[in-house]
């Protein structure tokens, strides 16, 4: 047994100042419509939004890749990113993406192995996905049909496997981009 991890959000802190939304011009209020989240519009949104053509861009594609139905399974989307984010250092984005996993399969089974470093202790399937995730982060080019049929030997088909790399590779730039607009910590 390796016992539980409870992850508490983090705060991202932009270096560069948000739109406010009071003083957001016509373009960057409607570009913010495409905003997956209808709780709030967050800092990060509002630091993105200056550049509203390619905020809208950004996130039209991004919800294509995370929130589309069909394909992979949602769960395994979030694995693939927490597993890139792991990789690429985004503190920020591997929290947000462990607790969509913990909330998606009600379990933080596998968020816990992975934060305590304990990949073996995974299923055959959430191994795979998250190795390949690892991989494709740390060296795309090293990507191999091997990696692929892996992949199958779980059981995923073509249109899984497509899902899962655009999930994967979409934090290669979700996660710079977070990185180089500002920083997160566990403090307001």
């Amino acid at each position: 047994m390796i016992g539980s991890v409870r992850l508490k959000p983090l705060t991202w802190h932009p270096h560069i100042a948000p739109v406010e939304l009071a003083d957001a011009t016509p373009e960057q209020l409607d570009a913010m419509k495409v905003t997956p989240s209808a709780k709030k519009v967050s800092d990060y949104v509002r630091t993105l939004v200056h550049d509203p053509d390619s905020y809208v861009a950004r996130t039209v594609l991004f919800n294509a890749i995370m929130y589309v139905d069909g394909g992979l399974a949602r769960p395994d989307r979030e694995l693939g990113a927490l597993g890139a984010s792991m990789v690429n250092g985004c503190t920020y984005c591997a929290v947000v993406h462990a607790r969509r996993h913990a909330e998606l399969t009600k379990s933080d089974d596998v968020v816990t192995a992975l934060y305590f470093n304990r990949p073996e202790a995974l299923g055959p399937r959430d191994a795979a996905i998250y190795a390949f995730a690892r991989r494709l982060s740390a060296a795309p080019s090293e990507a191999s049909k091997e990696d692929i049929a892996a992949l199958r030997a779980i059981g995923m088909d073509d249109v899984e496997i497509i899902d899962l790399i655009h999930a994967i590779s979409i934090f290669g730039w979700a996660n710079r981009l977070m990185h180089v607009l500002g920083h997160a910590d566990s403090g307001k």
